[in-house]
């Protein structure tokens, strides 16, 4: 039934406008608490009830595990939950953008066994989801609170995203520790990101100087996306390269500093995670 889910309510069916990701929402509800039933486990039987059988739908129970994560003496959990479901009243597209991400993960990874595991467990997941809940925040003019927002999900998940980041829909971040994406990055739709990867400045000027990620980009273990530069759309980056110029799209580039290697292929590798590469003919 899950197999059938993801291919009837596929993350790409989740429309811009929240009121067309309602059915789907209700879909994905019901198929998460039929998981978290099936389990028999005497001692998850109670995180399965805090996480997602006690709630009535997809957006009060993340908004229960956003505040129960990043909680703290400085701002309450149930202080923290009431303010991710304010986010998500104002911007019900949140919750939207949530649910094609979970989505996401669950057609891409396949260490993911079910819905209900990644969105209880996956702390790139939930890094994501908060840093959409302190971008609201950030465009609010609440710019401390989303600072602590990014503080708090930086020292829990070890992924840094700044607030004023534009990240789109259906991001898969694996794994997750060491993500580091920098204030005027952009990420578009559909992209894949592996552990300690960094889109970064290459100094201490101010303005735009981060990179553009452009829809379907894989980007490996490792690597190093430095500067103002745009990596186009369908590019695969090698793991470990570090990547200092334009990545024309579909292209596959690798090494220190990152090279094209073969012909430009066709599809976007963010979503077969195909991190083979072709030949190499040159040695670092």
């Amino acid at each position: 039934m899950q197999d059938d889910l993801v291919s009837s309510v596929s993350s790409s069916h989740f429309e811009e406008s929240s009121q067309l990701c309602a059915p789907q929402l209700t879909v994905l509800w019901r198929q998460m608490t039929q998981e978290a039933c099936s389990c028999n486990d005497p001692l998850v039987r109670g995180l399965l009830a805090t996480g997602v059988r006690s709630h009535s739908s997809f957006a009060s129970a993340l908004a229960a595990l956003i505040g129960r994560k990043l909680g703290d003496r400085s701002v309450a959990a149930d202080a923290l939950s009431e303010l991710v479901k304010e986010s998500f009243d104002a911007e019900p597209d949140i919750v939207c953008a949530a649910a094609a991400d979970l989505l996401a993960i669950r057609e891409r990874d396949p260490a993911c066994p079910d819905f209900v595991t990644p969105f209880l467990f996956f702390k790139g997941y939930h890094a994501v989801q908060t840093y959409r809940v302190g971008r609201w925040l950030w465009l609010s003019g609440r710019r401390h609170l989303a600072l602590h927002m990014q503080s708090r999900a930086s020292e829990l998940f070890s992924v840094d995203i700044h607030p004023a980041a534009q990240l789109g829909r259906r991001i898969l971040f694996d794994h997750g520790t060491g993500i580091v994406v920098g204030e005027t990055s952009i990420i578009e739709d559909d992209v894949s990101i592996l552990q300690n990867v960094t889109l970064g400045g290459t100094g201490k000027h101010c303005g735009d100087r981060h990179p553009k990620v452009r829809r379907g980009v894989l980007i490996g273990a490792g690597a190093k996306v430095l500067g103002n530069i745009e990596i186009g759309e369908g590019a695969k980056i090698g793991a470990g390269s570090i990547v200092l110029e334009p990545v024309p799209p579909f292209t596959t580039v690798v090494g220190n500093p990152a090279r094209k290697v073969g012909v430009r292929h066709k599809g976007m590798p963010a979503l077969n995670m195909d991190q083979t590469l072709p030949p190499i003919d040159y040695i670092i």
